[in-house]
């Protein structure tokens, strides 16, 4: 799809926070020539969520325009560890992790993007390849008093809490990895607006024209306070269970919701005449939290397993009923009483330790035979019994005494 460059420009600015800078960006589009358009996602989980897909849906966008979309796994770049946010060093990543998490990027962003018109790439093809002399004469581009510009390197600094020299590498590498895909332009979230800005710099530094910077927003996750990370347990990722996707996001506070449908929704979900009601109080936020669950399953698993979802979660939180279909556990046990409650737990997986699962006993998270269970040393007698931890955890545990 070929449009005007006016029509275009503003395509790039939908959805968009920062557009560094709008005038270059112009200038470029009117050469008539496809844009090399970057975005790089290191590997420091095996799964992409919900917020990879606010960039990816923009890049999307101008994939649709006839562009071509980079999309740059950083291999090298996980085994520094991203210092954006952090206070403190991150712990690098081994060669064997990153390359077993980056293993199934491709098929995950084949959810978003064509990946038939996408050029996917490795920083470690140029980096392993960079001479020490290269690396010294990349990092003499930029003094240690602008790497400390960063709010995380400031803050770090200023409260005596240590940075690692090869912490000041990552912004650097992940700069040249734009002069090694001669990149126009590198979309972001803004965290990343210090590194795409270098990237800038380094560019002019190894005489290529700067590219244009473009960020989106930051998605925050499930507990609304912290931008969604893996790390932080606050995460919906694209490959999770139906069931997990949909409860999950059903778990969001209701002061979200605008967030969340204002970054994920898409206009044939027709979620924003919704979410107009909501504000006049003619609709439930657990309904209009019901209808993104449900096209966010279906965008992801299809439609049936968006209903088959909605239903398990109907079944499971409204009417407090087992799922259908829950994990079978067998036990042989010697003991004419059973086991106790705490052994039961550990059995079927729902606590590592036998302290886990009194902790979850105590906190009353733990039922029985839908029977909340008060004391961790109770014995559950021989037969079938329905375990249930927490709102989504079931398992049925059948315990066979073992008269020999």
């Amino acid at each position: 799809m070929t449009l005007p460059v006016e029509q275009q420009v503003d395509v790039f600015r939908t959805r968009t926070v920062d557009l560094v800078s709008e005038r270059e960006l112009a200038e470029r589009l009117g050469r008539g020539k496809p844009l090399r358009i970057k975005y790089g996602c290191d590997p420091s989980a095996p799964d992409l969520h919900l917020g990879h897909t606010v960039p990816l849906d923009k890049l999307r966008q101008l994939q649709d325009l006839g562009h071509t979309i980079i999309f740059l796994v950083g291999d090298f770049t996980a085994m520094i560890g991203d210092p954006t946010g952090r206070s403190k060093t991150r712990v690098p990543l081994t060669s064997d992790a990153v390359a077993k998490n980056a293993e199934t990027y491709t098929s995950q962003v084949s959810c978003v993007l064509d990946v038939n018109r996408i050029e996917i790439r490795f920083n470690s093809e140029w980096m392993n390849q960079m001479s020490v002399a290269e690396l010294i004469r990349l990092a003499s581009h930029q003094p240690v008093a602008r790497m400390l510009e960063r709010d995380d390197f400031k803050r770090r600094f200023q409260t005596g809490v240590s940075i690692a020299i090869h912490e000041f590498l990552y912004p650097l590498v992940q700069a040249y990895d734009s002069v090694a895909l001669r990149a126009d332009v590198e979309v972001g979230g803004t965290d990343q607006l210090f590194n795409l800005l270098l990237g800038r710099e380094i560019q002019r530094a190894y005489g290529q024209e700067p590219q244009v910077v473009l960020t989106v927003p930051l998605l925050e996750g499930t507990d609304g306070a912290e931008k969604m990370s893996k790390s932080l347990g606050n995460a919906i990722g694209i490959r999770d269970a139906p069931e997990e996707m949909y409860g999950k996001t059903m778990s969001i506070p209701d002061a979200l919701l605008a967030r969340w449908i204002g970054l994920l929704g898409r206009p044939e979900w027709n979620l924003g005449q919704s979410l107009e009601a909501l504000g006049t109080e003619r609709r439930n936020p657990r309904d209009l939290k019901a209808a993104l669950a449900r096209a966010l399953v279906g965008r992801f698993h299809g439609q049936a397993a968006a209903k088959s979802a909605e239903e398990h979660f109907e079944r499971v939180f409204r009417e407090h009923r087992a799922p259908n279909e829950v994990p079978e556990v067998e036990l042989q046990v010697t003991d004419a009483r059973g086991v106790p409650v705490v052994d039961a737990l550990v059995e079927v997986g729902f606590a590592k330790s036998r302290s886990e699962a009194r902790r979850l006993v105590a906190q009353g998270g733990v039922r029985i035979d839908e029977i909340r269970a008060s004391d961790a040393e109770a014995y559950l007698r021989p037969g079938s019994h329905l375990v249930q931890a927490g709102r989504r955890r079931f398992a049925r545990l059948h315990l066979r005494q073992n008269t020999h």
